[in-house]
């Protein structure tokens, strides 16, 4: 199994994401992409731009034994308090871009509260991890804008609030994400096959394709990840960002 460094563990806790290299397999790669076009005629996109789709992900589900296959869950763990296990994904996000669509996000949002949960709390989960099926080695091609150590800012904004101003839309610019410092964006840039895990509350957002109409279009698939004590204790995650990971 692949081993993360102490380097990425670092980057992860104090940027709010890393990203690891060559975790997919070329066959893994195209296996997922043949899915992706197999959705995507069924429910075709309109246009250029950003379209998502989000499939439910039973026992049998191609892109949940592409999650356990690629060994996502191991990974992942490598971040977390070694006590602590996660949930297998019930969704996932097929997440395209297609060119040409020449747009730069405003700014940040966190996901899970517009809308929230039926029980009225946020849908908070623990990190994101994003598959790439197609390169992102250059920029403005689809890339996700990041604002680097964000969730620790994030965090300590909820500490002084309370845990339940997340839910608190109004309180908070456009997003929707909290008037803090952001700092200056990123874009996310890797390889095929790179996996990109972000911290929960990490302010970021879609970028935009400035390709031609002949570019591939970006093609990414996320999944959701919460700690089986996640949902009982978020308030407690969200106010103190670094509870579910390792020191």
């Amino acid at each position: 199994m692949r081993q993360l460094t102490e380097a990425q563990r670092t980057q992860f806790r104090n940027q709010g994401y890393v990203v690891i290299p060559g975790v997919l397999t070329d066959d893994q790669i195209a296996a997922a992409r043949r899915i992706v076009g197999e959705m995507l005629e069924r429910q075709p996109p309109e246009g250029v731009g950003a379209h998502f789709l989000w499939p439910a992900l039973d026992d049998g589900h191609p892109l949940l034994a592409l999650y356990r296959a690629a060994g996502i869950a191991e990974l992942a763990a490598q971040l977390l308090r070694p006590e602590l296990e996660l949930l297998e994904p019930d969704q996932a996000q097929v997440a395209t871009t297609i060119p040409p669509w020449p747009h730069r996000p405003g700014g940040p949002h966190v996901d899970g509260i517009t809308p929230g949960l039926e029980d009225g709390t946020p849908g908070t989960f623990t990190m994101l991890a994003g598959l790439w099926l197609t390169s992102h080695e250059e920029l403005d091609r689809g890339n996700l804008y990041l604002w680097p150590g964000t969730h620790l800012r994030f965090g300590e904004y909820l500490a002084d609030r309370g845990a339940d101003a997340l839910s608190r839309v109004d309180e908070m610019n456009p997003g929707p994400y909290p008037d803090i410092p952001l700092g200056d964006p990123i874009q996310a840039t890797g390889a095929a096959g790179s996996v990109l895990f972000a911290h929960y509350l990490l302010a970021h957002n879609i970028g935009g394709h400035s390709g031609s109409a002949d570019d591939v279009r970006r093609e990414t698939l996320y999944y959701r990840l919460r700690t089986t004590t996640h949902r009982a204790n978020w308030r407690a995650a969200v106010t103190d960002p670094l509870l579910e990971f390792r020191p």
